[in-house]
C-alpha cells in the first residue's frame, strides 16, 4: 500500500525544520521529501539533502516540464515538492514528510485528500517568540524581516484549515503531539480554540509590525 503525505506548514521561524528532523530520528515509517528551491544555501545545509539548490531558470523549466506536485513563493524565492519524491518513497510503503510552505500545503490537499495526507499546522508560542527565532537566524536583514512578518499574518489565517495545529512551544512536547497526529483519530483541539489562539498571535504580530512603518 501507498504512503500517507504528511504536511508539516508554518510560518517561517515556527519551528518545522526542527521538527521534521526529530520526527524522523524517532520514527521509521517516515520519509523526508527533499524540495527544490531556488535560494541560497544556508550554513551547513548540503544539496540533495536539506534541499535540492537550483537556478531560478532551471525552477522554471521544471514547471514547465510539470515536474512538481506542488510549488510557491516565498519571501522572494521559489520552494516546490518533486512529484519523483514523493512517488518514490510512497512505492516503498513509507509516509512521506513534507515540510513545506502554507501555500504549498493548499495545493498537496487539492491533489491528495484525506486520507491520503494529513496537514499539520506549526503555530508559534507568541508572535514576539516568533520574531525572536527569525531574528536569532542571524540572516533575516530588516526588510526581509518585515516582509516574513507580514506573510506569517496571512498564513495564520489559514491554520484552521488544517487537519491538527500543534504549538511548537516545548520541542519534546510539539514532537510528541506531532507524532500522535500521525498516528491518531481523535480529533484536533476545537476550531475555536484554535482561533483564539491564532488571534493572540496575530495581534502581536500586527502591533510588532507597526513599528517597522
Amino acid at each position: 500500500m501507498k504512503g500517507r503525505l504528511i504536511v508539516l506548514a508554518a510560518p517561517s521561524g515556527a519551528g518545522k525544520t526542527t521538527i521534521a528532523k526529530a520526527l524522523l530520528a524517532r520514527r521509521s515509517d517516515l520519509e523526508f521529501s527533499v524540495s527544490a528551491t531556488t535560494r541560497a544555501p544556508r550554513g551547513a545545509e548540503q544539496d540533495g539533502k536539506d534541499y535540492y539548490f537550483v537556478s531560478a531558470t532551471e525552477f522554471s523549466r521544471r514547471v514547465a516540464a510539470g515536474d512538481f506536485v506542488e510549488w510557491a513563493e516565498y519571501a522572494g524565492n521559489r520552494y516546490g515538492t518533486l512529484k519523483s519524491e514523493v512517488e518514490r518513497i510512497r512505492k516503498n510503503g513509507r509516509q512521506v514528510l513534507l515540510e513545506i510552505e502554507v501555500q504549498g500545503a493548499e495545493q498537496i490537499r487539492a491533489k491528495y485528500p484525506p486520507p491520503l495526507s494529513l496537514a499539520i499546522f506549526l503555530l508559534p508560542p507568541s508572535g514576539r517568540e516568533l520574531v525572536k527565532r527569525l531574528q536569532g537566524r542571524g540572516t533575516e536583514r530588516r526588510e526581509v524581516l518585515r516582509k516574513r512578518l507580514e506573510q506569517a499574518c496571512d498564513e495564520l489565517q489559514k491554520a484552521e484549515a488544517f487537519d491538527y495545529a500543534v504549538v511548537n512551544d516545548d520541542l519534546e512536547t510539539a514532537v510528541a503531539e506531532v507524532s500522535e497526529a500521525i498516528d491518531s483519530t481523535r480529533q484536533q483541539p476545537s476550531r475555536e480554540q484554535v482561533s483564539r489562539r491564532v488571534d493572540r498571535i496575530l495581534d502581536e504580530l500586527r502591533g510588532i509590525l507597526n513599528d517597522f512603518e
